[in-house]
């Protein structure tokens, strides 16, 4: 799979792409990250890429022929615009784009976007409802969980385990030695040898957290159901 990054600071993602499973993903070559800087795409003296807000208002605003052009080198793949204002990026939606053979991502900086900067890309996708200098961090958040679910990338048996794949709940609570730690115990049933109560142990303890952490989780998979 190949993912493209239009930034304007590319520098962010030289340690990203040589580290942990990025580095990974892409030695097995199950993974190419393209970064293009679309700072050279303008047209400006300066290269200048952001312009002050048509009817007034603070900051400034990126403008939509750079990012244009610059999307117009990677005509062929899904298009993605990153912004606070996007659908979420959730577990799924991560499955979703692994199936595409390409994507971009568009990081945003400044104030935001030309709105016509939509007219150029597929969808609109949101980490989270909080506010970010750029769209860098969520970027790689995106390039990440998608380099996870390359195959190869991750053990099979990893993948089903960890949260939000195991029927989309959070990940059970796990320990490791030493048993009993400041008088905090390992729960008796894991170190049963009962893989059947283990087991039964683990989803109850799945649905009691996703049920303390995370309310929204439960009721989704309620209406799905």
């Amino acid at each position: 799979m190949k993912i493209n990054i239009l930034s304007l600071f590319p520098e962010y993602f030289e340690t990203f792409k040589s580290q942990s499973i990025i580095a990974k993903a892409i030695a097995l070559g199950h993974l190419e990250i393209n970064i293009i800087d679309f700072r050279n795409f303008s047209k400006e003296k300066h290269k200048k890429v952001d312009d002050m807000v048509y009817g007034g208002g603070s900051g400034m605003l990126l403008q939509v022929e750079p990012i244009d052009l610059a999307l117009e080198t990677v005509k062929s793949s899904h298009k993605i615009l990153l912004s606070p204002q996007g659908q979420m990026f959730n577990q799924k939606k991560a499955h979703e784009l692994a199936k595409y053979s390409e994507i971009t991502l568009v990081c945003g900086h400044y104030e935001g976007f030309d709105e016509r900067v939509l007219h150029f890309v597929d969808e609109e996708i949101s980490i989270g409802d909080y506010i970010l200098t750029g769209g860098e961090i969520p970027a790689m958040v995106i390039s990440e969980a998608i380099a996870r679910l390359c195959p190869g990338v991750i053990k099979k048996d990893s993948h089903q385990n960890e949260s939000f794949e195991n029927e989309g709940l959070l990940d059970y609570p796990q320990y490791t030695r030493p048993e009993n730690y400041k008088g905090l115990k390992v729960p008796t049933v894991l170190l049963s040898g009962n893989h059947k109560e283990i087991e039964k142990w683990r989803k109850e303890q799945a649905y009691i957290k996703t049920l303390k952490n995370r309310k929204d989780i439960i009721e989704r998979i309620k209406n799905e159901n």
